[in-house]
């Protein structure tokens, strides 16, 4: 089992585009036991990936808790680093 941030990582490289709510849909059955496994560190985890140059935001919609929900995608460079580096 690779560690949660890996794991996120990893998911974006799988997907168009995700949002927090989409990533903790996917890694709920392995990683739902996780202490960092609740929306706050998922979205900090995915910002931090932005902010290292591995995602990029592709847009943004309210839900319907009046919500924000930030979408963002793994671009090409950013997949690439992600999969070199972590490998299944």
């Amino acid at each position: 089992m690779k560690p949660l941030n890996y794991a996120i990582l990893k998911f974006f490289t799988t997907v168009e585009e995700a949002c927090a709510d989409d990533v903790m849909a996917a890694l709920k059955g392995e990683y739902s036991n996780f202490k960092a496994f609740n929306k706050p560190d998922m979205i900090s985890a995915i910002m931090t990936a932005e902010a290292n140059g591995l995602l990029e935001e592709t847009r943004y919609e309210m839900d319907a808790n009046n919500e924000l929900r930030v979408y963002y995608r793994a671009h090409q460079e950013g997949a690439e680093t992600i999969n070199h580096y972590i490998k299944d």
